[in-house]
């Protein structure tokens, strides 16, 4: 079975709530769990610096965050779990994608051009405020995909247009340089809750109407206490449409326990007794996650060896990778013989020439397809294919090309002029010793 990567960020800059429970944490732990996937999941503390200034609080938002995660059954052996500012590869890839990436581009990003429509509005210069990292932020989260060649994120909708640029920046490099980035796709489950806040709003911290996910059950009943609801008295009907206290519930219940609370809102129950309910189903979700979070919230020691753990874990893949990607764009040990342009060597005379090789390359086009061209040495096309729904399909694609050359493509190619078969065998085979 072929193995599918799914990758996970949680910016740290402030403590998980139960809207990120149903949202991300209880889902993702699920996911991790699947056959076939190779889960990483990353505390984006470099990403809480363009947003919070309190170091205080990203030390202790990165703390609660990751045994939030670990209380919630996360398994540090079973997934790739680590700290976004252990691994140095990402900065340094994100220089690599910064020097690929067109300005007009960033621009588009939507964090950037509601900051700049904020600005307009009230008369103020378009940048003002703008930091150099919120309008960098989607280049470093494409070094957080794409060091990991992952081929799944799981986002919102509102984040879609990350990965979307992510996907640019990967083909951008790999046009240049040949094939080495996997080009990510937006994961997007329709089904996954989100949740109101105490004032019916979403929930969240931006709106200060959260329910912390492991408030003490004191606490819990307090805020439950504090969710709005209508005016309607005991045994009148009550609509479970924009109930927040009925969509908090149908997160944590049973269908069949969803069913007779809906049943008894037709039947008039009390606010009061509707909360009581939410508290108890609530609190036997929590309870158990509870004492485990409050373990490892006094262990910190234990929570830092596993992040550090995980970063080894981590940086085994990305170093490597790094190293590949480095020599591809030049940034090489100068006794190492490297590829010359045609004719003497940029050294002098003298100096040997490694042989050029053909390369793959990977892009999309306007139609939403994926595609791939096989190129030889001096840039001419031997190759090209026809159209794949997902990148993952055209570089399995690639790989049995590799292995069993055109036949292994079974229609999936096109003719190309004056390109004989013998020269794209020649090509494969090529790049097969190389690679031996």
């Amino acid at each position: 079975m072929s193995t599918t990567r799914y990758l996970t960020g949680i910016t740290t800059t402030g403590t998980p709530h139960l809207g990120n429970f149903v949202g991300s944490i209880r889902p993702s732990v699920a996911a991790s769990l699947r056959p076939g996937v190779q889960s990483f999941y990353f505390l984006a503390d470099y990403h809480a610096l363009v947003k919070c200034e309190d170091p205080a609080r990203i030390q202790r938002s990165t703390l609660e965050i990751s045994a939030s995660w670990l209380a919630a059954g996360l398994d540090p052996d079973k997934v790739v779990f680590y700290r976004q500012s252990d691994i140095p590869e990402i900065p340094e890839l994100t220089w690599l994608l910064t020097c690929v990436t067109g300005k007009g581009l960033l621009n588009r990003a939507h964090a950037y051009k509601a900051s700049v429509d904020k600005n307009q509005e009230a008369g103020r210069e378009s940048d003002d405020g703008v930091t150099a990292g919120l309008f960098m932020y989607p280049v470093l989260m494409a070094a957080d995909i794409l060091a990991f060649k992952a081929h799944k994120v799981p986002v919102g909708r509102d984040q879609v247009q990350h990965i979307e640029m992510a996907r640019d920046m990967g083909a951008s490099f790999n046009h240049l340089y040949g094939e080495h980035f996997v080009l990510p796709e937006a994961a997007v489950d329709e089904h996954v809750a989100t949740l109101p806040g105490l004032d019916g709003r979403k929930m969240s911290k931006s709106y200060d109407n959260t329910i912390p996910l492991f408030s003490s059950r004191a606490q819990l009943q307090k805020l439950i206490g504090g969710i709005v609801t209508d005016s309607r008295a005991p045994g009148e009907p009550k609509d479970v449409e924009g109930s927040a206290l009925f969509q908090i519930y149908q997160a944590f219940a049973t269908p069949n326990e969803t069913a007779a609370l809906r049943q008894q809102y037709a039947d008039g129950i009390a606010w009061g007794a509707a909360k009581e309910l939410l508290l108890e189903h609530v609190d036997a979700v929590i309870a158990p996650m509870r004492a485990r979070y409050e373990a490892l919230m006094a262990d910190p020691e234990r929570i830092e060896a596993t992040l550090l753990a995980g970063a080894e874990r981590a940086r085994a893949l990305a170093t490597p990778f790094l190293r590949e990607l480095r020599n591809a764009v030049g940034l090489r040990d100068l006794r190492s013989r490297v590829a010359q342009t045609q004719g003497a060597s940029a050294f002098g005379a003298g100096v040997p020439s490694a042989k050029r090789l053909p390369t793959f390359k990977q892009y999309r086009e306007q139609d939403g397809k994926f595609y791939f061209k096989l190129l030889d040495a001096d840039g001419r096309l031997l190759l090209q294919s026809t159209g794949f729904d997902a990148p993952k399909e055209a570089g399995q694609a690639i790989a049995a090309l590799k292995r069993g050359g055109l036949a292994a493509l079974a229609g999936q190619h096109l003719p190309v002029e004056g390109v004989a078969e013998s020269e794209v065998g020649a090509a494969l085979t090529a790049l097969a010793e190389a690679a031996a």
